[in-house]
């Protein structure tokens, strides 16, 4: 059985880093909220208490129940984990004299302690804290400082115990990966076990046994979570694997054409399926973001419910669902806080007679691709841009017509053509336009204009929980403004997103 890590998250916008770090140790962890942990906490080999932007002292510091864990399983405690097993266990947490954000120095740490092995003196740690621990708890060690935090990290006498100030899950912790892996590895013991090998052969078992002799239903995208989940339910099943492909009439140019043709090489058993009409036609004056994600999922899902029909024996519906989709629709504080709505994510409408079946539920994008390749997929497949389920509908603000559609189609073309001509497009990790809801004046030959404005967006990621936009060459930009200007109707100004995740999110809705 999968050996498995916990982190309890407190709303840390690093805890995503935490779960990215511990993977890359090859090692299989879960994100959970601490007020909705796993019912089986024994089922972990060891737990990590994530950040906050919550300190320990307010009246509405998060609380978790540490009774089955803290002295029973090794327990790391990061930053507001650290504080809060410092506060509410005998120990003084006060609000910190001196700034305590950004780089700092471990200036003498206890070398001897296997926590620390192979750390270096003076190693650069990340701080991001308002609040210090000023005394420790009676049964705590002190094991490291810098200059300005004398507990930057301590244990627990008796216990597997340990906590840092400090965020070792980002890349200014230059030594955190190895911090994490002296944790995990040497201390509780976890094997690192999790491989795109391994999780290959565990997956296919799974999948023999929860599907029978049953058939599945699959909503193929063209992009790589759809097409690597189809691959592993073929792989698994075979012939019992039934293949959707909807044009939803918000798809890249020619979209619809090319990814069946894609398909047709791969062994699968693919329909392609025009629904265009229904989609643009529901979207019809519908302006909000989080209605044009829903009245979407609700058509794909009456369009799957009516092929899934057509199919003798049809029980599950299979779907690309990545830990992305499923952390971005979960929230410390409820659903009122999820960033925004998947329509893949939280279960079908009972009127649908399918089960979910989702094999990539627990990967990261770069772990999807990493089982693509242990599956021997086309490297230009795997290396495709993701593309949001809504297609163009969250890309063009405000409401949608066939003519914004078509106008975004053509800008979107030469852009991404553009990336891939000028050999910048595996630099980036996702790329699209935006329609804006602005008009803007231009000057045409001789003629005045008042025309349209997009907006072009290049970032780079690993797994799309934190983004940074591309500094791509001015030379480029210009000429694909130009090109874009000149060569679509409508448009007369260009913007470039210069904007990171967070604060911003990748799409603009």
């Amino acid at each position: 059985m999968q050996e498995k890590v916990l982190i309890l998250d407190f709303g840390s916008q690093y805890s995503q880093l935490i779960a990215r770090r511990v993977r890359e140790l090859f090692i299989y962890c879960e994100i959970h909220p601490y007020n909705n942990p796993p019912g089986d906490i024994s089922s972990f080999k060891a737990v990590v208490l994530s950040g906050s932007p919550f300190s320990v002292r307010s009246e509405d510091a998060p609380h978790p129940d540490l009774k089955k864990i803290k002295g029973k399983l090794p327990l790391l405690g990061v930053c507001y984990g650290a504080q809060y097993l410092a506060h509410f266990f005998g120990g003084e947490v006060s609000p910190s004299k001196t700034r305590e954000y950004g780089r700092a120095q471990l200036s003498s740490f206890n070398d001897e302690e296997p926590f620390f092995k192979g750390v270096s003196t003076n190693s650069q740690v990340w701080m991001s804290h308002a609040d210090t621990i000023l005394t420790l708890p009676s049964e705590a060690e002190c094991l490291g400082s810098t200059e300005d935090v004398k507990n930057a990290a301590f244990k627990i006498t008796g216990e597997q115990t340990y906590a840092i100030q400090f965020h070792p899950e980002v890349y200014h912790s230059y030594d955190g990966k190895q911090i994490l892996q002296n944790f995990l590895v040497d201390i509780a013991g976890v094997k690192q076990e999790w491989t795109p090998d391994s999780f290959v052969e565990m997956t296919l078992k799974e999948l023999k046994e929860k599907i029978g002799d049953d058939k599945v239903i699959l909503g193929l995208s063209g992009g790589v979570d759809s097409s690597v989940a189809a691959m592993l339910l073929h792989k698994a099943i075979g012939k019992q694997l039934n293949c959707i492909f909807v044009n939803n009439g918000l798809l890249r140019k020619n979209e619809f054409k090319s990814v069946l043709e894609q398909y047709s090489g791969m062994g699968l058993n693919v329909k392609g399926v025009d629904a265009s009409d229904k989609f643009i036609g529901a979207l019809q004056g519908v302006s909000d973001p989080e209605t044009k994600r829903k009245i979407i999922g609700k058509i794909f899902i009456d369009v799957f419910d009516a092929e899934s029909q057509k199919v003798d024996r049809a029980m599950w519906l299979g779907q690309g669902t990545i830990y992305p989709d499923v952390i971005e629709s979960i929230s410390v504080n409820g659903p009122s806080a999820t960033i925004k709505s998947h329509h893949n994510v939280g279960g079908l409408p009972d009127y649908m007679k399918l089960e979910l079946v989702e094999p990539l539920r627990m990967l990261f994008k770069d772990e999807v691709r990493r089982v693509g390749r242990s599956l021997g997929m086309n490297r230009a497949l795997l290396g495709r841009h993701p593309f949001p389920g809504p297609g163009l509908a969250i890309r063009i603000l405000g409401d949608i017509t066939r003519e914004k559609v078509n106008i975004l189609q053509e800008v979107d073309a030469i852009f991404i053509q553009g990336l891939k001509k000028w050999e910048l497009y595996d630099q980036v990790w996702q790329a699209g336009a935006i329609f804006l809801p602005v008009n803007s004046v231009g000057v045409m030959g001789d003629e005045r204009t008042y025309e349209n404005c997009v907006a072009l967006r290049a970032v780079q990621s690993t797994d799309g929980m934190t983004a940074d936009w591309v500094d791509l060459p001015y030379a480029f930009l210009q000429k694909i403004s130009n090109e874009i200007i000149n060569n679509v109707k409508g448009i007369n100004r260009v913007v470039y997103d210069i904007s990171s995740k967070p604060p911003a999110t990748i799409e603009w809705e």
